[in-house]
């Protein structure tokens, strides 16, 4: 008898301690941390690499009182906070920055810039005050470990090692210097990880974002961050920076992220924004729950000191900014608003407050590109509750310079993020073309010190043969500035991209089309296009991006477009109630191609459409 009861004892123990590892397991499931797509606020947009936490606080008590409830939650200190001399949108050199970096080679945040960390506090205080909100807490890092601990042999907390035998000069980012490479494979590089992510935990972390990680995508740091936060035991959502990441990497980034960039940073640029239904499209078919695409920040509302923005409000119009917030809904990225939020408008709040476009954001499933014709685009989702559909649509039409719907190439924006300042370029031409447009556009900051080069532009002929591009004459060349250079830059300088120089290109500069007539039995096109020396060389930075195109691109429509919508195609064979989300308002009922609305330019539609029932 006692050993029955005895082995009735030990079953029970055992049930327990597999059900207490089941539970263990679950909440160590780090895609449960982010089950919907994350939204809240991100201090780079609005204040750079300087915010300082007064700032933080006044827009975490905004979020609190009027979006707390409709799901925003996220207060996000981006970049540099360990740099105690910090004050402009832009980056103080690293040998005129100030550190602040404890005994273990951990960055620590500047008292001037956050005076409750004072004493070794860190941002314990600051996040128990957002916590306290009901919200979450997060912050921006760079991969890697500090020059600072490496020059200084500091030493690895709970080892016997020092941060200069873990590092390597290898892969070293290339837009901001104050970190060097972790190498996997050496003693210690874990255990750094580790020692930063435990005194993030310490802190109440709930969010880190990871720059200079996923472009290019460094699997090794990225398995090594993913192991340092499980350690913690605290559920810290991943956000992997920048973009964009590669495409054939989406399967290792679902396994270890939360959410990851698909593009380089984006603001409020109408050709970014066109851009971005791109990627997206790519994009798509690899969203799943707690492991979110990232299509970046929404550069809205009023910024104030921002890297590429100081003093005014989003340059997007109206209509721009329905199509930003409804694609970003239907693509189901994370939301992360980069305006300062005590400055919103009535306009700004309602575009963050509509529950029923909300609850497509966090709820619909099967998210895709319908259509993409003549600058018109659609996106559909299901709903998983009912047989509803959601229907976006777009009336895109150019880029604002150019039409974008026959490019044969589209660079995304280049700029000093961009590893080598510049992207290559080779390109298919279709059989019987018989013109090359040439095209620079703005990259999102205006066109200031927009410099940029074709370099080594040359168009390949069949049987091997060769033309250079500057041999041949234009037929039309312009540019936002300046004169356009024969192998020269648009400055009269030499072709010098991030120190190269090069004896063959065109030197241009945003906003630009040179139109050349090819040569006969034409079959590729390859160049260099790159940033320009005299742009980089200067704090007013350089971002343009490179197209493509064998048609005449300035042909475009800036009218109001009406879009049928088969409903019949969407699976609707009977009549359908159609609600306008935005509006909040039904607009009827209707069957086949009876649904035709008017899009704006540049603008968007979400509509909800529902089986009528009997």
């Amino acid at each position: 008898m006692k050993l029955i009861n005895l082995f009735k004892v030990f079953t029970i123990v055992m049930l327990l301690v597999a059900c207490g590892s089941d539970e263990k397991q679950e909440k160590t499931n780090f895609k449960d941390w982010a089950k919907t797509p994350p939204m809240g606020w991100n201090s780079w947009d609005c204040f750079g690499p300087s915010v300082v936490e007064a700032e933080v606080r006044a827009n975490a008590d905004y979020m609190a009182k009027y979006l707390k409830e409709y799901g925003w939650e996220y207060v996000v200190v981006d970049i540099r906070w360990y740099a105690d001399n910090q004050t402009s949108g832009h980056y103080n050199k690293y040998d005129e920055t100030d550190f602040i970096i404890d005994a273990y080679g951990r960055y620590m945040p500047s008292p001037k810039r956050f005076p409750s960390s004072v004493n070794g506090a860190g941002f314990k205080p600051l996040a128990d005050y957002i916590h306290s909100l009901g919200l979450k807490f997060g912050i921006h890092i760079m991969r890697g470990v500090p020059k600072e601990a490496v020059f200084n042999k500091l030493p690895i907390k709970g080892t016997d090692i020092t941060a200069d035998q873990i590092y390597s000069t290898e892969y070293e980012c290339t837009w901001l210097q104050d970190n060097y490479t972790i190498e996997k494979d050496k003693s210690g590089g874990q255990e750094y990880y580790n020692s930063i992510f435990d005194l993030y935990a310490s802190w109440g972390l709930d969010f880190i974002k990871v720059d200079d990680l996923s472009r290019p995508y460094h699997s090794d740091e990225i398995e090594m961050i993913r192991k340092a936060i499980d350690q913690t035991g605290r559920p810290i959502v991943l956000s992997m920076s920048p973009g964009a990441t590669p495409i054939n990497e989406h399967a290792h980034a679902t396994a270890h992220a939360n959410m990851w960039r698909t593009i380089d940073d984006f603001w409020d640029n109408w050709s970014q924004l066109n851009y971005s239904f791109e990627k997206c499209a790519e994009w798509a078919p690899y969203i799943s729950q707690g492991a979110w695409p990232d299509a970046d920040m929404l550069p809205l509302g009023k910024f104030i000191r921002g890297e590429r923005a100081t003093n005014r409000y989003t340059k997007f119009t109206k209509d721009e900014q329905y199509t930003l917030m409804t694609l970003w809904t239907m693509f189901k990225s994370p939301l992360m608003f980069g305006g300062n939020l005590p400055d919103n408008d009535a306009f700004t709040n309602m575009l963050l407050t509509n529950k029923e476009v909300l609850e497509v954001h966090s709820k619909s499933i099967n998210n895709k590109e319908w259509f993409n014709e003549n600058d018109l685009i659609g996106w559909t989702a299901d709903n998983p509750e009912s047989d509803d559909k959601f229907v976006a649509l777009f009336n895109s039409s150019g880029d604002g310079f150019v039409s974008t719907k026959n490019l044969l190439y589209r660079s995304g924006t280049v700029s000093h993020l961009t590893d080598g300042f510049g992207e290559y370029i080779d390109v298919e031409l279709p059989k019987g073309s018989t013109d090359l447009y040439l095209i620079v556009n703005d990259g999102g900051d205006g066109y200031t010190y927009d410099h940029a080069n074709w370099i080594n532009p040359i168009v390949h002929l069949e049987h091997g043969n060769q033309v250079k591009l500057t041999d041949l004459s234009w037929e039309e060349a312009f540019a936002g500035w300046g004169t356009i250079g024969l192998d020269k830059s648009i400055s009269g300088g030499e072709l010098n991209v991030k120190g190269t120089v090069y004896d063959n290109g065109i030197g241009t500069h945003s906003q630009s089309i040179i139109h050349y007539k090819l040569p006969e039995n034409s079959i590729r096109f390859t160049a260099f296009g790159g940033l320009d020396i005299v742009g980089t060389s200067t704090k007013a930075g350089s971002t343009v991006e490179f197209m493509i195109s064998t048609e005449d691109p300035k042909i475009m429509h800036e009218e109001p477009t009406a879009i049928p919508i088969d409903l019949e195609a969407l699976g609707f064979s009977g009549e359908c109630n159609i609600r306008d989300l935005w509006n909040h308002k039904d607009l009827g009922t209707y069957s086949g191609l009876d649904f035709v609305p008017t899009i704006n330019y540049h603008g968007a539609g979400l509509y909800r459409i529902s089986p009528k029932t009997k």
